[in-house]
């Protein structure tokens, strides 16, 4: 198993499975249609790749994994894997959280504790729903509408009227409101405009909670 995972590594890694190399292997088989493995070694040494060829990458991945990985490996220190783990867990968790919050999705979920979780596409389509919280068995529906600027909002409030039966559809079979969140740019980051709508969430999560 260990042997495999070597040669899988160092296959992907210097990219000797890739179509430059040993062809359009998905395209061939199909052409092909073979009946027996037999059949699909013949048909892919007289149309694809020569076995000679083939030969030729192995030998190469050899040389990759008992020269060029081996060298590598030999650098390698104990500090280097002190450090790797210590960048892996600490700097790289916190790079993914900083980018996560960065979203909307990512600030309501620092603010409510319970777990916000993507809507079906089914929901998207019926209710207008982009993301749901589960109460016991009720849910929750979120929709996050992005607005360039402030004076949009009358716009959307327009748009909600028309989306009013569906949300009114999602309370009847589910039992929560769905609320609108809205995403407006600052900088490169996006921010909740309606912060006020955080405070309405939680209080529907009580609610639904008794």
């Amino acid at each position: 198993m260990a042997k495999e995972w070597i040669l899988n590594s160092a296959m992907n890694r210097f990219q000797l499975n890739f179509k430059r190399n040993v062809g359009a292997v998905s395209e061939a088989i199909r052409n092909c249609e073979p009946k027996s493995i037999e059949e699909w070694k013949r048909y892919y040494f007289a149309n694809v790749r020569s076995e000679d060829h083939i030969k030729q990458l192995g030998e190469k991945l050899f040389i990759k994994i008992t020269e060029v990985i081996s060298a590598e490996v030999e650098d390698i220190t104990e500090e280097d894997c002190i450090q790797y783990i210590r960048n892996l867990v600490i700097n790289r968790t916190f790079d993914g959280y900083m980018t996560e919050i960065k979203t909307v999705y990512g600030q309501l979920q620092v603010d409510i504790p319970n777990k916000i979780e993507p809507a079906p596409d089914k929901w998207d389509r019926l209710y207008n729903v982009d993301f749901f919280i589960k109460i016991k068995e009720k849910y929750i529906g979120l929709q996050i509408k992005p607005i360039s600027e402030v004076s949009q909002i009358p716009e959307i409030y327009k748009e909600r009227k028309l989306q009013a039966e569906t949300h009114r559809e999602f309370t009847a079979k589910f039992g929560g409101n769905v609320f609108y969140i809205y995403s407006i740019k600052n900088g490169k980051k996006k921010e909740i405009q309606n912060k006020e709508v955080i405070d309405e969430i939680k209080n529907e999560i009580k609610r639904l909670e008794q």
